[in-house]
């Protein structure tokens, strides 16, 4: 899958890529926002988008919110910090495909990613 990685933190993007393209998937982009993960998915038209929940200008809850009412079908993964379980139901609830607490196993995210494109008809 061609899939688009918005995370604040440089490190956990290139934590992320490395897990996802030796998993046999595409980095067609990585955003530090959910501003710019906007812009990203509208340039780039992902099959999926994986991304964390807190960041800066832009969260990923309003990312995804914004995300599902442009795109209802869209697929998203997001990824938490372990304890934010309140935003995670909230996630959810906002039509996330699945999500992934950080800090993740490697199966665990490719699992994750797998099961979106499944269920979403990929």
């Amino acid at each position: 899958m061609k899939i688009l990685v918005v995370d604040d933190l440089e490190f956990m993007r290139s934590l992320i890529r490395d897990i996802l393209e030796n998993g046999g998937h595409e980095i067609v982009a990585e955003a530090a926002d959910g501003r710019q993960a906007l812009l990203l998915r509208r340039a780039w038209k992902p099959d999926l988008t994986l991304m964390d929940i807190s960041m800066p200008r832009m969260d990923g809850l309003e990312a995804l919110r914004r995300i599902r009412g442009e795109e209802p079908a869209a697929r998203v993964v997001m990824c938490s910090s372990l304890g934010d379980q309140e935003r995670i139901l909230e996630a959810i609830r906002l039509g996330a495909s699945d999500y992934v607490v950080k800090p993740f196993r490697k199966e665990r995210l490719l699992s994750a990613i797998r099961k979106a494109g499944e269920r979403d008809g990929s």
